[in-house]
């Protein structure tokens, strides 16, 4: 009997095609670019106004959301609902979906997800004050040339490359 191999990844050239294609279609059909961090505002925004409408209504950051409804209305949810769809559908069918948590060889797994958590709450946060996270910022941005894009890009890589740099010689 053979052995089912994963197939090999797409040529970066090809993948950077399909994204800019992705995004070029989000443009043309619904209106917006790529994105995401929007939709984590809007989950914590339900939240704060299902328990607490008045404090919520009040708050400097949230308050200025309020009257978006429930975050199922936004487009942000259902683009990351098909961002998650199909990169499971994708894993499957290329044979490469396998339940892993990715770290080096002195590096326990907890120590790993907490890395993972600490970087997505300092991205999300970072994202925030961006105006954007990096498929917004980034992708959507860069799109379109603005200069804020290419700034948040070049402090993002310099801020990853600096920080692997940092993580890599402490816990490998």
């Amino acid at each position: 009997m053979t052995e089912r191999r994963p197939q090999d990844f797409l040529p970066p050239l090809a993948a950077g095609v399909g994204l800019g294609l992705t995004l070029m279609a989000m443009f043309l059909f619904s209106g917006h670019g790529l994105g995401a961090s929007g939709f984590f505002t809007n989950m914590v925004l339900w939240f704060s106004n299902s328990v607490a409408p008045d404090w919520t209504e009040m708050n400097s950051y949230l308050g200025n959301y309020v009257g978006a409804g429930h975050p199922l209305n936004s487009w942000l949810s259902w683009e990351l609902a098909g961002a998650a769809i199909g990169g499971l559908a994708g894993s499957l069918i290329a044979r490469r979906f396998r339940f892993k948590i990715e770290r080096g060889p002195r590096t326990s797994a907890g120590a790993r997800m907490g890395f993972a958590v600490g970087g997505g709450l300092l991205s999300g946060f970072g994202a925030s004050l961006a105006g954007g996270c990096t498929s917004s910022m980034g992708l959507s941005g860069g799109a379109t040339l603005a200069v804020a894009a290419f700034v948040f890009l070049i402090a993002f890589f310099a801020a990853g490359v600096l920080v692997a740099a940092l993580t890599g010689r402490i816990w490998q």
